[in-house]
């Protein structure tokens, strides 16, 4: 069993819809996103600062050869926000306005995996999408509400992805190739116990989930079960990613969007950046590109 630390706050910042935590190796910080400010974040020894890009981003992860991939609210891109550059690669859903790209994840090959949403959340008109880095994409999945995740297995082989809006967490069989089979639903999660939102996996293979208005991360097993809680002193965690140099300091993004006055009084530190140390590790990203 995994033994915790206390969350302890890392950045104080009133994120309206904090998402996406990636830890950088080349540098050694910890990187994310506030989707509706909009802004991207960098922590770095002890220090926080944000960036202004040119349109919502709403997930990035490193790439080789430099910068990030990620996605947004005009399509896939590539970006290095510390240089102010900027590039869309592509748009899947051009044609549709009301939707936007959300959570986004790299898999064990350097592949990009991102969901679409309508922004309203009104029409369960989301799909899940694959960049792969000849910078094609293909619609997996679909369709959903409110897209989150996806997390790996170690080996690659398992894919666990959410519909937050509906309290589903699927798992799927991955082929060498990145094409996905034996879609299930591997748990449910009643209204009480939160939405499972953003999610990592760790080296035991252990999922990782933060819990919108769970007030909590979980970790589950590979059959869904929960074996593990953590409190939070707010509401609306987000996402969740290993890092730090050892890769055992689990950061949790949170958000204060939606939230009534009253509700934040209770909690002043929504949208803030927490960190929990832990005595299991992550797993390392293997950049987008790299090899391709």
């Amino acid at each position: 069993m995994a033994d915790m630390s206390e969350p302890q706050l890392v950045a104080g910042i009133e994120a309206l819809l904090g998402e996406g935590p990636v830890w950088d190796p080349r540098d050694g910080s910890l990187w994310w996103v506030d989707i509706k400010a909009p802004r991207i974040w960098r922590w770095r020894d002890g220090r926080s600062e944000s960036f202004l890009p040119p349109c919502p981003v709403s997930a990035l992860a490193p790439a080789a050869g430099g910068g990030f991939v990620g996605a947004g609210a005009l399509g896939f891109l590539r970006l290095d926000p510390a240089a102010g550059r900027y590039r869309t690669i592509g748009s899947p859903e051009a044609e549709r306005p009301a939707m936007r790209f959300n959570d986004g994840k790299l898999d064990r090959a350097g592949r990009f995996w991102a969901g679409t949403m309508d922004d309203a959340e009104q029409e369960a008109a989301g799909a899940l999408y694959r960049l792969d880095p000849d910078q094609r994409w293909q619609r997996m999945d679909g369709p959903y509400l409110v897209p989150n995740g996806p997390a790996f297995a170690p080996d690659g082989t398992v894919m666990y992805h959410s519909d937050s809006a509906r309290g589903l967490l699927f798992a799927f069989d991955v082929a060498a190739d990145g094409t996905l089979a034996g879609k299930r639903v591997l748990a449910a999660f009643a209204s009480g116990q939160g939405a499972p939102d953003g999610m990592t996996v760790d080296a035991e293979g252990r999922l990782w989930i933060a819990f919108w208005d769970g007030g909590c991360v979980r970790r589950l097993a590979p059959d869904g079960r929960i074996e593990l809680e953590v409190a939070l002193p707010i509401a609306r965690p987000t996402s969740c990613a290993f890092g730090g140099a050892d890769l055992d300091r689990l950061f949790v993004t949170s958000a204060r969007i939606g939230l009534t006055d009253a509700a934040l009084a209770m909690q002043p530190l929504a949208g803030a950046l927490f960190m929990i140390e832990t005595t299991v590790r992550g797993l390392p990203d293997r950049p987008f590109g790299e090899g391709g």
